[in-house]
């Protein structure tokens, strides 16, 4: 008995394997995103009517959709990217389909990690502009070809963007970014904010005056000054705002000062006084700030026969090498058998003794002596910021002058001994007490933010 036609059609239907295509797409620019039909719609659509023509193959369009739009194709870390990955490692998706590959990566190397990805999960990679088969060596080929020519599109598109952004700061035309507080931002130009240049104009010159940005930052904060976001000026924005010469009228780029379209703030005769005083501030390199800041330990340090050591560097190739020398060495006088190191790093040495005046200063036995001490001064000492206070102190020392950090040690330090079994500090826990202020004093405004 023959079988009907319709039978033998049906039974063929049946055998077929259903492969299950996803469909990716992705634009670069969130540019007409918002319309009715974009082109992400458009590369959707074509990419299923391809899948509909191999239905005779099996393939079947999932219902998830892999839509990145506004994400570049030069990273991995795009959402959907990520969840079709996942859904390929689980076993989901048999066929991934995409309108052309640099939808898919623009990066050689991100691509080779995705036909990985691919080829370890028998996964099949479909262009519907560009027909190949990444199962196979030439389809490989293709692949490493077509890529390496988006890769060389991306980088060229870089190149001319570098290249306008060079041109546009060149003459002088603000290119965005972050505001300089005392401008707004109108029709893509800066335009002066009278109230914050008011603010700017101000640390200026009152920056001259007290020579410090550290009591400056102090008195704008008890005077409620504040930023356009509420939050309070700290030294280190002063520091940023006094060196910025955005001010002038100047647009930087790469080291190189052009004119700017925007008008000034502050005069050049006013901004040269700043620089002046800056030089001269221990922020500057100034010969006198250089001592403190290359002996930290200077009458600190001893070896364990109770010689004094003192600082000396030597030069090899331009770099210069500094080092703790003991007094006996360097008189050549005569030293004990098993005596310790008589030249030790200053570097090494002077990282552990921070290292351990960090570490005491966090101890609860030394924070309850300070609060003591604190408040035998003053009753209305909060014993909370007492400890917030010493919680800061590792903030506090990263952002302090070499001079003012040779200040604390000596307050903090009694005595550095350099022996066979190590280095032995000698911390005066009554110094701590005497810093505390200063800590909650420079750290004030960050409680508040």
């Amino acid at each position: 008995m023959s079988t009907p036609m319709s039978l033998q059609a049906s039974n063929t239907a049946a055998k077929q394997k259903r492969l299950r295509c996803a469909i990716y797409t992705r634009k670069s620019s969130e540019e007409g995103l918002d319309m009715e039909f974009n082109s992400m719609d458009a590369q959707r659509e074509a990419c299923e009517a391809y899948t509909a023509s191999q239905k005779a193959e099996g393939w079947v369009t999932v219902r998830d959709r892999y839509d990145d739009g506004g994400v570049s194709g030069g990273t991995l870390e795009r959402p959907a990217l990520k969840r079709l990955i996942a859904d390929v490692e689980d076993g989901l998706v048999d066929i991934i389909v995409v309108y052309k590959i640099d939808r898919l990566s623009r990066a050689l190397m991100d691509f080779a990690k995705l036909v990985e990805i691919f080829d370890r999960n028998n996964v099949t990679f479909v262009s519907v502009t560009q027909s190949f088969n990444t199962t196979t060596s030439m389809g490989r080929l293709t692949l490493n070809i077509l890529l390496s020519f988006a890769q060389f599109e991306r980088e060229v598109i870089g190149e001319r963007i570098r290249d306008k952004f060079a041109a546009s700061r060149k003459r002088g035309i603000w290119m965005g970014g972050s505001v300089p507080m005392g401008y707004d931002v109108k029709n893509r130009k800066l335009v002066i904010n009278e109230a914050e240049a008011a603010i700017v104009r101000m640390i200026f010159e009152r920056f001259v005056s007290l020579g410090s940005a550290t009591v400056l930052a102090r008195a704008v904060y008890a005077e409620g000054i504040r930023n356009r976001r509420g939050r309070p000026i700290d030294k280190g924005v002063i520091y940023r705002l006094l060196s910025n010469q955005v001010y002038l009228g100047k647009a930087v780029h790469k080291g190189t000062i052009y004119d700017g379209e925007h008008k000034a703030i502050i005069t050049e005769k006013l901004w040269d006084r700043v620089q002046a005083v800056m030089q001269e501030s221990p922020r500057g390199s100034g010969s006198r700030y250089s001592i403190s800041a290359n002996s930290l330990l200077k009458g600190l340090i001893y070896s364990d026969t109770g010689s004094a050591m003192t600082m000396t560097y030597t030069k090899k190739q331009d770099r210069q090498y500094r080092y703790y020398i003991s007094m006996d060495l360097l008189k050549s006088r005569p030293i004990a058998d098993g005596a310790g190191p008589q030249r030790i790093p200053a570097g090494m040495v002077e990282s552990a003794v921070v290292g351990e005046i960090q570490r005491v200063v966090r101890t609860p036995e030394v924070v309850a002596k300070v609060i003591e001490h604190l408040q035998h001064d003053d009753q209305t000492i909060d014993q909370k910021a007492v400890v917030a206070a010493l919680g800061n102190f590792d903030a506090l020392w990263a952002s302090l002058f070499p001079i003012e950090q040779s200040r604390i040690t000596r307050l903090l330090i009694d005595r550095v001994t350099i022996g066979t079994n190590g280095i032995a500090v000698d911390i005066k826990t009554e110094g701590i007490g005497s810093i505390v202020h200063d800590i909650m004093g420079s750290h004030k405004s960050e409680h508040m933010k």
